[in-house]
């Protein structure tokens, strides 16, 4: 029953990783998501965020303009602190709940957290394995001002607020290159399985 943190900087590839893992038969439990059904409309924590941040951050379906609060706190390290502070406890009592209720439905799962912020927020969790998703910061620069239509300056301040590539790097069990092309990605991602599969 291993639990599996996946982890990378934005536009690394971390998801193309956990969509070829999950094709294998990991349980894969995203982190993103789990963010975005705690700060669902009428949730604790979205009246945190509005109480912090202001309430037109609150569109008229009541739902967080995620946008509006990502150009706020990007750019402003105290910000995103703050905001951290009311987000992360919340994502690490629901992501055990997911945990919990994956190796119940079967004790010898493979279950893969997909967490962007793992330095930041959750490095002391006991994983058996810590997988990181790299490529070079211009890369994903690249990818995110070309294949996500960022505007550059947004795409830096993306990069500049998520922790080094150095630090993320030095916490990897295994690091997975996601420069290239995606085949040379799944190849790495199928050895990993395999590895973990007991194959």
């Amino acid at each position: 029953m291993p639990l599996i943190a996946l982890t990378g900087g934005i536009a690394s590839g971390k998801s193309t990783i956990a969509r070829r893992l999950e094709a294998h038969g990991a349980v894969v439990v995203d982190a993103d998501q789990i963010v975005r059904d705690v700060q669902a409309p009428g949730t604790p924590v979205l009246g945190a965020i509005a109480a912090a941040f202001g309430d037109e951050l609150i569109d008229s379906s009541g739902a967080l303009d995620r946008a509006a609060l990502g150009a706020r706190v990007f750019s402003d390290p105290d910000a995103l602190a703050r905001l951290n502070g009311i987000v992360h406890p919340a994502v690490r009592r629901e992501s055990q709940r997911r945990f919990e209720a994956a190796f119940a439905e079967d004790p010898h799962a493979v279950v893969v957290y997909d967490v962007p912020l793992l330095v930041e927020a959750r490095v002391d969790d006991p994983w058996d394995l810590i997988v990181v998703a790299h490529a070079p910061a211009a890369v994903r620069l690249h990818r995110l001002t070309e294949l996500r239509g960022m505007e550059p300056q947004e795409a830096q301040n993306r990069i500049d607020a998520q922790v080094s590539d150095e630090k993320r790097l030095a916490i990897a069990d295994v690091v997975i290159d996601t420069a290239g092309q995606i085949e040379q990605t799944e190849q790495q991602v199928d050895a990993l399985w395999q590895r973990l599969a007991g194959e």
